[in-house]
């Protein structure tokens, strides 16, 4: 039976974000001109849950564009360049995340970063950098990020600004081409491109709330063949919301809910929901989903007044990929007081 496809090509997103239905990194499309398979392995996959999903070559994203980290609030750097210094302490952490274990050529990300609180706390300055890996895709992002802290009665209000690169790499040699005479697929591509984004966020010891825009900057690369160049979209701007908010439950014991919304022109609005307990300001354990698409818990522990290390599992529904493929993520971070003006308090909400 010949497959019909629509004129246009869609944008895909390859980072970490796209927990859409089936396969990350695979957009609702508003039509395509060429398709392909990233493995034949992961088409029967898609067949079989009645979908088909292509990865399109001048769609791919770069890898930490969209960073689909359940541990955001933990990490919110990833997100939000407002975020650089907000606690008034030098900042280290680094994570990764294996996604959809036993699933051939399933995402990976790894990323690390790093910020300081400046100037008696009136600036911030950060570090961000990412690798991702999707399939045949390694991109690869650096990010420095400021931010300017207006200290209110009761709050704290953090303008965020971050510029940086972003190199996206492909390996045709490792993917199976529905077409192999697309000029797309003829060649490699190692292309490095600029970036800037922005973010606000205002945060007390009770809430945080946080608005960004990561990317501003759309992405497109030109691919030319025997009719022509065609030019193809790398990337879109996405929206990001987050907040969380702590009760006290009593004066042992927290309660944490948190939601992240991420928005982008073309694709539903996504949803992702976090709830956690945390015990005596030294362990903390909750539940999320991602989406509606996926579902897991988090266990995160704190020691020395300094250190952090998280745990999240995540399974996947019928609606993603499957729940023989789950995910697993971990997360170390380190909170140091190096210059006089920090803050050396033990405990932070956020």
């Amino acid at each position: 039976m010949e497959t019909l496809l629509p004129e246009h090509p869609p944008v895909l997103f390859s980072g970490a974000f796209a927990e859409y239905p089936l396969f990350r990194g695979c957009h609702y499309w508003r039509g395509m001109r060429t398709f392909i398979e990233l493995k034949l392995t992961c088409m029967k996959r898609l067949l079989l849950s009645s979908l088909i999903c292509v990865l399109v070559a001048g769609s791919y994203a770069h890898a930490q564009q969209d960073p689909l980290y359940s541990q955001y609030l933990n990490n919110p750097m990833v997100l939000n360049p407002a975020y650089a210094g907000i606690n008034d302490n030098l900042n280290l952490s680094v994570a990764y995340r294996h996604q959809w274990t036993g699933f051939e050529g399933n995402p990976t990300t790894m990323n690390f970063n790093g910020h300081l609180s400046l100037l008696d706390n009136r600036l911030g300055a950060g570090l961000l950098v990412v690798r991702d890996q999707l399939g045949s895709v390694a991109n690869t992002e650096i990010q420095a990020a400021f931010a300017y802290k207006l200290k209110l009665e009761s709050s704290t209000l953090s303008f965020g600004m971050q510029a940086g690169i972003v190199n996206f790499r492909s390996n045709v040699d490792k993917v199976n081409p529905y077409d192999k005479t697309d000029p797309v697929f003829l060649a490699n591509e190692n292309v490095t491109k600029p970036n800037v984004g922005a973010g606000l966020i205002l945060r007390s010891d009770r809430y945080m709330l946080g608005l960004s825009v990561p990317r501003l900057l759309s992405t497109t690369i030109d691919v030319s063949d025997s009719n022509g160049a065609t030019q193809l979209e790398l990337y879109q701007q996405h929206f990001y919301f987050f907040g969380g908010y702590v009760i006290f439950l009593n004066e042992n014991v927290r309660f944490k809910p948190a939601t992240l919304l991420r928005a982008v022109n073309g694709s539903p609005l996504s949803v992702d929901l976090n709830f956690n307990l945390v015990v005596n300001e030294s362990l903390s354990a909750g539940l999320f989903t991602l989406n509606f698409n996926s579902y897991g818990f988090i266990v995160q522990t704190y020691f020395s007044d300094r250190y952090r290390l998280g745990y999240k599992f995540e399974l996947p529904t019928n609606r993603s990929v499957g729940t023989q493929f789950n995910t697993h993520e971990i997360f170390l971070g380190m909170k140091l007081s190096v210059f006089e003006f920090h803050d050396r308090s033990s405990v932070n909400a956020f």
